[in-house]
């Protein structure tokens, strides 16, 4: 199966979340991250294509942007989305403060305790630093709302096999999970295994 990424369009206000008559009621996916942890990569080599803007300024993610997914079979596409990808602005730029990061726009929280279509949300932690407040933070919130989520490890592909092991195993402890997909979005490794859980979510 092909999935052929359409950019739907760039929210700065909960008016603005698409509609159910844009996605067909399409399950979403949400990326979540600190600022630079590498979300617009994965989003692209998830695609296997450039539709997410990679930018090496921090912080320069201010909207939600949105990519429908449409499986592509026998030459031609479904006008539903299978599925909704939702790149969130990155936290953790500056400083913490209530729930998650006082610099996220105050749709953020709306977006994630109250969209119904939100089937997954995929948290990335940096496998090359140490664990951060912020993302236990997020990862906490995302407990206690009972959202479904899976943690990933990116940029894997700086560290040897040994560094990264350890890392990993400090981020689940610090972060109370027990699970961390390492991926690494310049090499493709882990991309499998994380389609996989986007998949299981959606079927």
């Amino acid at each position: 199966m092909r999935l052929n990424p359409i950019f739907l369009l760039s929210a700065t206000d909960v008016a603005h979340f698409p509609t159910e008559s844009k996605t067909y009621g399409a399950p979403e996916v949400a990326f979540l991250g600190r600022s630079n942890v590498g979300k617009s990569s994965l989003i692209n080599a998830l695609l296997g294509s450039k539709e997410a803007k990679v930018s090496s300024t921090p912080g320069r993610t201010r909207a939600i942007n949105f990519f429908a997914l449409h499986e592509v079979s026998g030459g031609r596409q479904k006008a539903a989305p299978s599925i909704i990808f939702a790149d969130l602005p990155g936290y953790g730029y500056a400083k913490i403060s209530k729930s998650i990061s006082a610099e996220w726009p105050q749709f953020i929280e709306p977006y994630l305790a109250e969209r119904e279509t939100l089937a997954l949300c995929v948290c990335l932690v940096d496998t090359n630093i140490p664990p951060q407040p912020s993302d236990g933070l997020l990862i906490n919130y995302l407990k206690q709302t009972q959202r479904p989520f899976v943690v990933v490890g990116t940029k894997a592909d700086r560290l040897s096999n040994n560094v990264l092991g350890k890392n990993v195993a400090a981020l689940k402890r610090e972060h109370e999970v027990e699970e961390i997909l390492s991926i690494s979005a310049k090499t493709g490794s882990g991309i499998p295994a994380l389609w996989q859980r986007i998949q299981g979510v959606v079927e």
